[in-house]
C-alpha cells in the first residue's frame, strides 16, 4: 500500500505564487492526515545526485532538478508526488491500494505532475536510473531538455502500454484516462472536469525560458490545424463518402490538405 505522504519539490527559493499556495491548501482539505515533504536545497544534498541534476542545477533549470528528486523520494520513501500546480479536489485514499499510480496527460503521454508509488517500486527504480548517465548539458553546450514525460511514457509503451487513454496497469503502474488526474487539455488549456476528476493539473509551466515557451506556442497550434483538419475530413467523408469530399476539395483548391 502506498504510504500517506505527499512530496513536492520547491528549488531556487523563490516566493511560491498564488496557484501554488491555492493547491497546497487544496492538499490539507482533501488529504488531512497525510505528511506533506517539501524537498529543496536545504534538506536534499544535491551534492549526492549525478551529474545531470548537478548541471541542471547550477544553470538554474529547478524543473529538471525536481525530475530526479521526485524519483528519490518516491522510490526510497513512497508516497504521491505532486507538482506544486497540481490542484487536488477529491480524497486520494482510494488510489492508495495501487502499487503505483499515475495518469494520461494526452493520449500518447503519461503525466508526471502527480505519481505515486510504494517504496522500492521497480519501474520508478528503473526511471530514477535513466539519471545515472545523462547529461543536461550536451558535447555543444546546449542543453538536453527532454522531459521526463516523454522517459516514462517511452518506458511504459516498451511494457505494452497502449496509448489510447484508457485505464490500463502497465508492470504494476495504474494508468488512469486524463478526466481522473489531468483533465486540462495540454495543448488548449482547456479545463474538461467531470463526476470522475480528482485531480487538475494547471500545467503553469514556469520552468519554459521565454524561447521555449513561443517554440511551445507554435506546436499548440500546429497540433491543433492538425486536429482541425482531421475533424473536417471526417466530417466531409461521412457526409459525401470518399470521393465525394476529394471531389469538393479539388473544386476548392484544397487537395493537400
Amino acid at each position: 500500500m502506498i504510504p500517506k505522504i505527499i512530496h513536492y519539490c520547491w528549488f531556487g527559493g523563490k516566493p511560491k505564487p498564488k496557484l501554488a499556495q491555492k493547491c497546497l491548501q487544496s492538499w490539507k482539505k482533501f488529504c488531512p492526515d497525510y505528511e506533506i515533504r517539501e524537498w529543496n536545497e536545504e534538506n536534499f544534498d544535491l551534492q549526492d545526485t549525478p551529474l545531470y541534476v548537478r548541471q541542471a542545477y547550477e544553470a538554474g533549470r529547478w524543473a529538471f532538478v525536481t525530475d530526479y528528486v521526485r524519483l528519490r523520494a518516491l522510490t526510497e520513501q513512497g508516497g504521491v508526488y505532486m507538482d506544486t500546480d497540481v490542484e487536488v479536489i477529491r480524497p486520494l485514499d482510494p488510489y492508495l491500494k495501487h502499487q503505483a499510480f499515475a495518469g494520461f496527460e494526452s493520449v500518447d503521454r503519461i503525466q508526471t505532475g502527480l505519481l505515486a508509488c510504494e517504496p522500492g517500486f521497480p519501474l520508478f527504480v528503473e526511471f530514477l536510473h535513466h539519471y545515472d548517465t545523462a547529461q543536461f548539458f550536451r558535447p555543444d553546450g546546449t542543453q538536453d531538455t527532454t522531459t521526463n514525460v516523454e522517459v516514462l511514457t517511452n518506458l511504459c509503451t516498451a511494457r505494452g502500454l497502449q496509448c489510447n487513454d484508457r485505464y490500463q496497469v502497465v508492470d504494476g503502474l495504474a494508468v488512469y484516462p486524463r478526466e481522473v488526474f489531468c483533465p486540462v487539455d495540454f495543448d488548449t488549456q482547456k479545463l474538461h472536469k467531470t463526476r470522475k476528476t480528482v485531480v487538475i493539473h494547471w500545467f503553469l509551466a514556469s520552468w519554459h525560458t521565454q524561447q521555449e515557451e513561443q517554440q511551445l506556442l507554435l506546436e499548440r497550434q500546429q497540433r491543433q490545424q492538425e486536429r482541425n483538419s482531421q475533424r473536417r475530413v471526417a466530417i466531409g467523408t461521412r457526409l459525401l463518402g470518399e470521393r465525394g469530399y476529394a471531389r469538393l476539395k479539388k473544386l476548392l483548391g484544397k487537395g493537400g490538405e
